[in-house]
């Protein structure tokens, strides 16, 4: 009997002993300085973590509309239109414009995950070390500038498709044929898809900017080993 108790506690303590160990060598890895292939594999996760759950946030109904830091504007380049027009009392066709230009991009971001995701895949390793102990938005902003250009040519068709999709394009030209039927006015007819798309792009970027910091100043969204491990490092 009594030999049997001490195989158990025997058996016991070392089971004990084995999760501790594991758990430290566990630790440790995690802790351990990450590799070249680790730190571009991890900041390529939090990129695409962060533009999923940017455009996600930004797709939903009111994404744009109801978030003050990314909703779009009437044109400021023809601020005098909307001062107009309200003046005019056409409040309600200028609030369903602005309603409908934030509904286009709402609609288009949907489209953009694949996109962002496409060129995080062709991040080099140098970059990723250099984005690593940058700044809390550095990894956005080297995605901003080196995908906008093509982002924002495969972007404009959507937003241009979704702009008739929501109406907005009839709103906007009603508008402006209003504006410039105004008595002593200087004529406007600024083009519409180019704000559009720029406005909708730089929101993404916002929103995917927030993500990123997030990752860099919690540890709590940092939900996997290789993200712990990456940005421990910072």
């Amino acid at each position: 009997m009594k030999y049997t108790v001490f195989v158990m506690t025997l058996f016991l303590s070392t089971a004990a002993f084995a999760q501790i160990d594991l758990k430290k060598i566990k630790n440790k890895v995690i802790g351990s300085k990450p590799s070249t292939e680790e730190v571009a594999s991890g900041l390529k996760e939090a990129l695409t973590k962060g533009t999923a759950k940017g455009t996600d946030e930004v797709s939903k109904t009111d994404g744009y509309f109801k978030n003050p830091e990314i909703k779009i504007p009437f044109p400021p380049e023809v601020q005098q239109v909307e001062t107009t027009l309200r003046k005019m009392g056409m409040n309600k066709q200028v609030d369903e414009f602005v309603l409908s230009l934030n509904r286009a991009a709402e609609d288009a971001a949907k489209e953009a995950k694949p996109i962002f995701i496409d060129a995080i895949k062709k991040m080099t390793i140098q970059d990723a070390w250099s984005i690593l102990k940058g700044e809390d938005d550095a990894a956005t902003k080297y995605l901003d500038k080196t995908t906008s250009p093509q982002l924002k040519e495969k972007f404009k068709p959507i937003i241009k498709a979704s702009l008739d999709k929501v109406n907005a394009t009839k709103y906007y030209k009603d508008l402006i044929t209003a504006y410039n039927k105004v008595p002593l006015v200087k004529k406007v007819n600024p083009e519409l898809d180019t704000y559009a798309t720029d406005k909708a792009t730089d929101g993404l970027f916002v929103m995917i900017a927030k993500e990123e910091k997030n990752i860099r100043q919690n540890p709590g969204a940092r939900t996997t080993d290789l993200l712990k491990k990456v940005f421990s490092q910072k």
